[in-house]
């Protein structure tokens, strides 16, 4: 999260993509290292399960906010984002109230990360990237975003109904 506003500043203010890229880079191998040290030595917890995903989103939230400023169609996944992020938290707190377990990412919120970083990145370092390329990847970031919600969601429910007894 720390990263977060050199990001902007690079993007925004110094209009500098090279560096952007670079700290943007930087940014998304610690996340993947910190995953995997809690993981490699079993320092798994609710707590990091849930401040976790809030520190990738709030990256990927500063992130397609700047990229709106050279391509506006990148506001759609910016709301989207920002809709079923508030939709996924408020989902988590129930699940974790009534269920009392907090469920970490599976397989299509995973891809969603990564084809939003992928399109993220090459629109960062893709100056002059055809409209029609940006479009592509921006829909495939769309249409994955949504299919993510939907699936968390069905989840969730599911998870609150099974479990709320039992808690």
């Amino acid at each position: 999260m720390c990263l977060i506003p050199i990001i902007v500043w690079l993007y925004c203010v110094k209009q500098n993509y090279l560096w952007t890229t670079v700290i943007f880079l930087i940014s998304g191998a610690t996340d993947i290292v910190d995953g995997f040290i809690a993981r490699k030595f079993n320092m798994i917890s609710d707590f990091g399960k849930a401040f976790d995903p809030v520190a990738d989103k709030l990256t990927q939230i500063a992130m397609l906010f700047c990229l709106v400023t050279r391509f506006p169609l990148m506001l759609v996944p910016l709301i989207i984002l920002v809709i079923k992020e508030a939709l996924a938290a408020t989902m988590n707190l129930i699940t974790l109230k009534k269920a009392g377990f907090v469920v970490s990412a599976v397989w299509h919120g995973k891809v969603n990360t990564v084809l939003l970083y992928a399109t993220m990145f090459v629109h960062i370092v893709w100056f002059n990237i055809p409209e029609t390329i940006s479009n592509i990847l921006i829909g495939a970031c769309i249409a994955m975003m949504l299919l993510s919600s939907v699936l968390y969601t069905k989840s969730d429910v599911k998870d609150i109904k099974e479990n709320k007894d039992n808690k």
